[in-house]
């Protein structure tokens, strides 16, 4: 019974987290473009670009010496999953079984056999000769660069709330600030997630008012 309760706690926490993050990419997207759903915006190029730019920062020159960027990688892993809930969310389907679909392909066991550069090649054949995202594919490259759904998730809602405060403040119009008492935006969102539980479903709205309140105050 310990063990079924265990699982049935992990998949809902992991149902509520999805659910979050794909009412944050609608928001994100719909406030770009008010009709992005029907104008046949080219996803799955956005993911196959950013895998070219993983592929640098994790490093594939032979005539160079090269280390691994791991932070930077999994950074742009959270950048390919705004694009892929973004095709997600284009599919023909209710809310609830797209829930179900992806939390099952996301808690099936993985298993990486290739390394890193061939685990992402792989994923970007796939994106293109499919035009659609493959999350089974997806997770094999967070188990394969050591990338947890929660970080992943902690990453993506700060990121995603930063970039709707931008665009609530005049990102498009040239108005927002993006020097907040002489330090970027983004290293205000690192230090006020750390502040922060990310598991609490409030997470996102307590978020998103940390970081007006740093604003106002460093642009008075």
């Amino acid at each position: 019974m310990g063990v079924k309760r265990a699982s049935s706690n992990l998949h809902e926490t992991l149902r509520q987290q999805l659910a979050v993050m794909l009412d944050l990419q609608q928001t994100m997207n719909a406030k770009v473009t008010a009709d992005w759903a029907t104008r046949n915006f080219q996803w799955y190029r956005a993911i196959w670009v950013e895998c070219a730019e993983m592929l640098d920062h994790y490093g594939w020159k032979w005539w160079k010496k090269q280390t691994p960027d791991i932070e930077q990688v999994q950074l742009e892993l959270v950048d390919i999953w705004h694009f892929g809930l973004s095709l997600l969310l284009l599919r023909d389907t209710d809310r609830d079984a797209l829930l179900d679909q992806m939390i099952g392909e996301l808690t099936t066991p993985v298993v990486t056999a290739s390394e890193f550069p061939q685990e992402l090649e792989a994923f970007a054949l796939t994106t293109l000769a499919s035009k659609d995202f493959d999350i089974q594919a997806f997770n094999r490259l967070m188990v394969s660069i050591g990338l947890s759904f929660d970080e992943l998730h902690t990453r993506y809602v700060g990121k995603n709330i930063l970039n709707l405060f931008r665009q609530d403040n005049g990102y498009q119009t040239g108005e927002y600030v993006k020097q907040w008492s002489g330090r970027e935006d983004n290293e205000h969102l690192v230090e006020v997630v750390a502040t922060l539980d990310p598991s609490s479903p409030g997470f996102k709205d307590t978020l998103y008012l940390a970081l007006e309140t740093r604003y106002r105050e460093s642009n008075n």
